[in-house]
């Protein structure tokens, strides 16, 4: 089984795409996360979905979880809406990391390595200068707990 083989038609965002639209199209398409892509259409990043939620979840309930259950439930079912203004951009690490980006031809194990060694629940699949789509770690799963 190689990379084409498990690849799907994957949504994209963009750094300036906003926020609470990245969340909403990782809610409603059930997706782990998103590829950023830059004018070209090309993989800069891979937004996981548990990025979104750092950028939303405030620093002091992350530092101290017991924080977090003294907020109101009224407020903390709200917590998202901290997003609002914010970019993809601020979203992203500051320091560049090894981007999950894989060629078509690559064997499952190749990917499972890659998403291991970059903590990415997905990988961009390119060939030839364009983005083909994505394998997601279920997509992978699916495929390995069969085999």
């Amino acid at each position: 089984m190689r990379a084409r083989d498990l690849t799907s038609d994957f949504p994209t965002v963009t750094v300036g795409t906003a926020i609470m639209e990245a969340a909403r199209l990782l809610a409603e398409r059930d997706l782990p996360g998103l590829i950023v892509v830059d004018g070209r259409g090309l993989p800069l990043s891979v937004l996981p979905g548990t990025q979104v939620l750092r950028l939303a979840v405030p620093a002091y309930c992350q530092q101290d979880p017991a924080l977090a259950r003294v907020v109101d439930e009224a407020h903390a079912d709200r917590f998202l809406r901290s997003l609002a203004g914010k970019t993809v951009q601020e979203a992203l690490p500051s320091q560049p990391r090894e981007l999950p980006i894989s060629d078509p031809d690559a064997t499952v194990l190749e990917l499972a390595a890659l998403m291991a060694r970059t903590r990415s629940p997905l990988v961009a699949v390119v060939d030839d200068g364009r983005l083909l789509g994505a394998v997601t770690l279920q997509a992978l799963l699916d495929w390995a707990v069969a085999a």
